[in-house]
């Protein structure tokens, strides 16, 4: 799915040479090379703060502790996504509320969310699934008027760009009062371990995260708040800075892919390829999921495997079925979007090294797959 071997053979010398210094050094902890890139980073993003941490999970959990949040508050969030979401909600005892997705981008349904809105919500965390940035601007607009947090899951979105009705563009994460996003290998922005940050342009959230990632230390020895121990290493950040300057030229290349999957598949009536919402940079395809219309998922996936042809499925159980998600409170017709995805969707391999030949190949086999099932 992810060719990370040929990506690293084309940084090899800049990611040896930095990895080695830092071991020369010995500043394997919040050593200079992870300042750099928090200003690098925050200097990409056009964003006041970057606050790295250890992963993206914990960017999560982060972000949602800063908040002073109470137990049970509710937190709104996709019902379509990876579990980290859900996961920290509830380990910090509030309410994951999950409502449905958008058909069309797989993103949360802001129709859905007013309909969600309690007195008891504090917060939205949008995900801007598989690349694409969700609708920020009416996210905003509903939390707003609502006086709630947003909190953007940026996992999978690193580089995707919202163009607002007046014109105006920012990048995913730096939209809502606070962002995070996981540098785990895969993603657009991957190191060679764990990590992740979170971003915000509110300077009193960015000094109380700051001492959260360190133990709730803001002076060696005295703990001000509660905090945990997250931090990124050293040689992740060498690994990222050595990437940051790529990683819009890594973002076309997935582009690139993704239109030469569409132009080969775009025809084919029992698949439904990936629709882009607004301009180009609103999706940076860290999958390239189709919908698969006639039931053949599961035999397509059998398929592909059988030709040893990497694919993902992304998500096969959405989070209210979960068992450790389960509630009472959930209706299977809330949820109809969701559950048609899970039966649906399926994600051929996508990264920056994709040439023509593979995408030409990994086609013409899903094609022959639905021609035989016709005759």
């Amino acid at each position: 799915m992810v060719d990370l071997q040929t990506q690293y053979e084309f940084i090899k010398n800049k990611v040896d040479a930095s990895v080695l210094k830092v071991f020369q050094k010995g500043t394997f902890i919040n050593g200079p090379s992870v300042s750099q890139f928090q200003s690098n980073l925050e200097s990409y993003l056009n964003v006041k703060h970057v606050i790295p941490c250890a992963n993206g999970t914990d960017a999560l959990q982060i972000a949602l502790m800063s908040l002073d949040l109470k137990p049970g508050d509710e937190i709104i969030t996709s019902d379509f996504t990876f579990a980290a979401c859900v996961e920290v909600i509830a380990l910090l005892k509030l309410n994951p509320v999950l409502v449905d997705v958008d058909l069309e981008t797989f993103n949360i349904d802001c129709n859905k969310v007013i309909k969600a809105i309690t007195p008891n919500t504090k917060a939205i965390i949008p995900v801007h699934l598989f690349g694409q940035v969700a609708n920020m601007e009416e996210i905003m607009n509903l939390a707003k008027a609502n006086n709630l947090f947003v909190i953007e899951d940026n996992a999978q979105g690193m580089g995707s760009v919202f163009e607002f009705s007046n014109n105006n563009k920012i990048k995913s994460g730096t939209i809502g009062d606070l962002g995070t996003t996981s540098f785990f290998p895969s993603k657009n922005l991957g190191c060679y371990g764990d990590g992740g940050a979170i971003f915000t342009n509110n300077d009193d959230l960015a000094y109380i995260i700051r001492g959260i990632v360190n133990h709730g230390m803001y002076k060696r020895y005295h703990h001000d708040v509660v905090g945990v121990n997250s931090r990124l290493d050293s040689i992740q950040a060498v690994v990222l800075n050595a990437k940051l300057p790529l990683l819009d030229f890594y973002n076309e290349r997935r582009k690139e892919a993704a239109l030469l999957y569409t132009s080969r598949l775009e025809s084919n009536e029992c698949l439904i390829t990936p629709n882009v919402k607004g301009d180009s940079q609103s999706h940076v395809f860290h999958q390239y999921t189709l919908r698969i219309i006639n039931g053949m998922r599961d035999a397509l996936a059998k398929y592909l495997s059988d030709l040893k042809i990497p694919f993902g499925i992304y998500y096969p159980i959405p989070l209210h079925r979960q068992k450790a998600y389960l509630d009472k409170r959930y209706d299977e017709k809330d949820f109809k979007i969701s559950n048609l995805m899970s039966e649906q969707v399926i994600s051929l391999p996508m990264h920056s090294e994709l040439d023509e030949d593979q995408i030409d190949f990994i086609c013409e086999k899903i094609n022959e797959f639905f021609k035989d099932q016709e005759n």
